[in-house]
């Protein structure tokens, strides 16, 4: 699917640019988009490189002039979209419009605040065109079963979040009762901080408990962090199940058996078109 619709009744060049940046089925959009990917590619690994200390001031300055070599390119190529499609404004506010723009947008800015030059690894999102580009669609519906799944458990994974929380706002101020300021627990929210980086199992270690008590209650949330780090995971896991279990039921509309694959394009007992006239299972 295009992420844009191209101009009809304008000059030929036009469209034939629409083409070109839109399309990959031609040679030359493919081409284009190829370009245009080894490019990304190459830009980002040129940001990576230019926030790395140690390089002598001829290659920093080689890596500036090329993040700007890079940034124009993009630039050009951003005003050639808005040119070529129909409905510019629909374009600028769709998810690759907005990539397409931050992509270029942190060079400019970092003219007067440094450092904001290195956001511009937003870039690597526009990579997400390769599936496009080498006809990899197929595969995006294993995103969308996941997009699905977490869609649907969207209200118990927010009500678990919301238990969580005010298990970590308890234990912080229990453990801040506990230990104390003369331990390093000098307030609640950063004793809340410390409930989090230990109920999630990171355990950085700036802080720990120096108290018998304190002991225990650090070994009771490490234990209480085990098993809450498999709740959202169970969640997600049985949504994906029946948002698989629901597709393969969708019968075929041409010999109305059920049991394909979730991501079957065609029915696998009479090679009818799923996607078409493809009707609900009865309740």
């Amino acid at each position: 699917m295009s992420e844009a619709k191209p101009l009809k009744t304008v000059a030929p060049w036009r469209q034939k640019l629409w083409v070109i940046i839109f399309e990959s089925d031609t040679r030359s959009g493919k081409a284009f988009d190829i370009v245009l990917l080894i490019a990304i590619i190459a830009s980002v690994m040129v940001v990576l490189l230019e926030s790395t200390p140690g390089f002598d001031s001829e290659i920093s300055r080689t890596l500036i002039i090329l993040e700007f070599g890079f940034t124009f390119l993009f630039t050009i190529e951003y005003i050639l979209r808005i040119i070529s499609v129909r409905r510019p404004l629909r374009y600028m506010i769709s998810f690759y419009g907005l990539v397409d723009l931050m992509a270029v947008l942190p060079t400019y800015i970092s003219l007067f605040i440094p450092g904001a030059q290195y956001f511009l690894v937003v870039r690597i999102l526009r990579l997400l065109r390769v599936f496009r580009v080498l006809k990899l669609g197929l595969y995006l519906s294993q995103a969308e079963l996941l997009g699905r799944a977490m869609h649907a458990s969207r209200i118990k994974i927010g009500i678990f979040l919301f238990t969580v929380l005010n298990i970590v706002v308890i234990v912080g101020a229990a453990m801040y009762v506990i230990e104390g300021p003369q331990n390093g627990f000098s307030s609640i929210p950063l004793s809340i901080y410390w409930a989090v980086v230990t109920m999630t199992t990171v355990g950085y270690g700036d802080l720990a408990p120096n108290t018998t008590l304190g002991r225990v209650l650090a070994s009771l949330v490490m234990l209480i962090g085990y098993g809450i780090i498999a709740v959202p995971t169970g969640i997600v896991t049985v949504e994906m199940v029946r948002s698989r279990d629901h597709a393969a039921e969708i019968p075929c509309p041409g010999c109305r058996r059920r049991d394909h694959d979730e991501d079957a394009l065609f029915c696998k007992y009479c090679g009818a078109n799923l996607g078409e006239n493809a009707t609900q299972p009865e309740v």
